[in-house]
């Protein structure tokens, strides 16, 4: 049974109608899930989404699919796509997200996945997809638009200067100078003007000075 099921399925991720689809034969599928469950064939990462269990996967679940799948629309950003990215060098055991709904948080039998709320004009701007080499798809914030989304969902960092801007973003968050040159400016000042953050307007102006040092 558990083979056909792995035969069927050919995602780690999959949803309750790739389930029971897969159990269409069965006189009573729901009280095969139940079984499936029990076993720890499958693992129930909330209602309506699973994984295989460890004995049964053909490959790493994706976190990050998971975090697009969980809660949406949503995409990965925040300190989770920082590191993703590599511009932060802690790795973030939550999977952090922004969505243009309520901020909201899920803690899952394979970790925790946090969302934050961004303006809904703001949420597409500087939107990434990320593809597989088995054909899946996530959603992850480019560079700029996770470090804009730490900068505006920060309280009480008090940045008024280019120069305190750049010390949190050096010393606080440990994002290297040269990184930093690299970044957009001009997304950045797209997304000054859609999240109305004078932060992130700070920002887009210290990476045009970084970048002219640069040069």
């Amino acid at each position: 049974m558990s083979e056909d099921l792995r035969q069927a399925i050919s995602y780690e991720e999959f949803d309750y109608q790739a389930l029971m689809g897969a159990l269409a034969s069965y006189a009573q599928p729901r009280d095969k899930v139940t079984d499936l469950l029990a076993k720890g064939v499958i693992i129930r990462v909330k209602k309506g989404l699973y994984i295989f269990g460890e004995k049964w996967r053909r490959r790493p679940y994706s976190r990050e699919i998971l975090a697009n799948l969980l809660y949406g629309p949503s995409c990965v950003s925040l300190d989770y796509a920082l590191h993703y990215h590599g511009l932060t060098p802690e790795r973030v055991e939550a999977v952090t997200s922004v969505t243009p709904k309520r901020g909201w948080r899920f803690a899952t039998p394979v970790g925790r996945f946090l969302y934050s709320n961004v303006p809904e004009a703001g949420f597409a701007v500087g939107l990434g997809r990320v593809e597989l080499e088995d054909g899946r798809a996530f959603l992850i914030a480019a560079p700029e638009k996770a470090l804009a989304d730490k900068l505006r969902k920060g309280r009480g960092l008090g940045l008024r200067t280019q120069k305190e801007c750049l010390a949190y973003l050096v010393e606080d968050l440990r994002i290297e100078e040269m990184a930093l040159r690299d970044l957009d400016a001009g997304l950045l000042d797209e997304l000054s003007r859609v999240y109305n953050s004078p932060r992130v307007a700070l920002l887009a102006g210290l990476v045009r000075r970084l970048a002219r040092r640069k040069g």
